[in-house]
């Protein structure tokens, strides 16, 4: 059963100058895995727009309506300080949420077992009614209501393991005991939100600056491994951010590729175990092209074997 990859050209219609979230970044991760030549393993489809019923899952109706109302042709409007919405960019964000979506209705369906989004822009920090950090829509948190709405799936992980925090994941399922969140994080960093919320369900792993692969993995295990093992979910989602990367110039955890493969690789295995081998994983973050390029591939190469 080959691995799939969903992915949509108009992605890089979301575009500002000078934006370090940028459509070179999505190009990078795509020439990478094709040069590779990992896409001929894997069984690749074009992203579909999802529907504004199916955003209101994970966000009020009111934002979804803003959103889709406030895009202006020929013109840039911030939703918040970071975070933008230029011609051709609801199209994009809609493509990305529902890339996520499809990717997920393939694997319960038995389709396929595991699935990778190219897809920009990310979303783990859009909230229930707002937009932050370079997302507009929570793409992940849209898919798991998705999964949650089929009679199969009562369980639900997210393992996010960009060097920011998933606010917006946790601001969406903070009291919904079925969705256990596993975020790893630079400490003290932005978003300045929920680093320090605790529920049952919500794992907080903050990583002090300067942190390398071997504490890493570590904090990892001791504060994921349990928790999901006990959580014995019916599919995992990852939400793959590679700017914990060493390269990359918005933070400063020091990962390298072989630290992606890694956690990519535990996560597999308990999907293995829990999860009749379903994973759904997207990306999110990371901002140097090579690192991102290089990180999304050992990510991905884990992701089929």
């Amino acid at each position: 059963m080959k691995s799939l990859l969903i992915s949509h050209p108009d992605c890089a219609r979301h575009a500002m100058d000078g934006h370090p979230e940028r459509p070179e970044r999505l190009a990078a991760v795509m020439d990478r895995l094709e040069s590779s030549g990992l896409v001929k393993d894997m069984e690749q489809i074009s992203a579909r727009e999802i529907s504004s019923s199916q955003l209101s899952l994970a966000h009020s109706a009111d934002y979804v309506n803003t959103v889709e109302t406030s895009e202006v042709q020929n013109e840039v409007v911030r939703l918040d300080p970071d975070t933008f919405l230029g011609p051709g960019s609801l199209r994009a964000a809609k493509l990305a949420a529902g890339a996520v979506v499809q990717a997920t209705e393939q694997v319960i369906q038995g389709i396929t077992k595991r699935a990778f989004c190219a897809i920009r822009p990310p979303g783990h920090h859009a909230e229930l009614a707002a937009a932050m950090g370079f997302c507009i829509f929570n793409n992940i948190a849209v898919a798991t209501r998705v999964a949650l709405e089929n009679p199969a799936i009562k369980t639900v992980a997210i393992c996010d393991f960009d060097v920011h925090h998933c606010n917006g994941t946790v601001d969406i399922f903070k009291d919904d005991e079925r969705v256990l969140v596993c975020s790893s994080f630079q400490n003290q960093f932005y978003p300045h939100r929920y680093l320090d919320f605790t529920n049952e369900h919500i794992v907080n792993t903050p990583l002090e600056p300067g942190t390398e692969g071997l504490s890493f993995r570590h904090s990892i295990e001791n504060s994921w491994l349990a928790k999901l093992q006990e959580h014995k979910p019916d599919i995992i989602f990852i939400s793959a951010g590679f700017d914990a990367h060493r390269d990359d110039p918005l933070a400063e955890i020091c990962l390298l590729e072989d630290d992606y493969r890694w956690i990519t690789g535990m996560i597999t295995d308990l999907a293995e175990n829990y999860s009749q081998g379903r994973i759904v994983s997207t990306l999110e973050g990371g901002y140097n092209l090579e690192s991102l390029a290089s990180s999304a591939l050992a990510h991905v190469e884990r992701l089929c074997e």
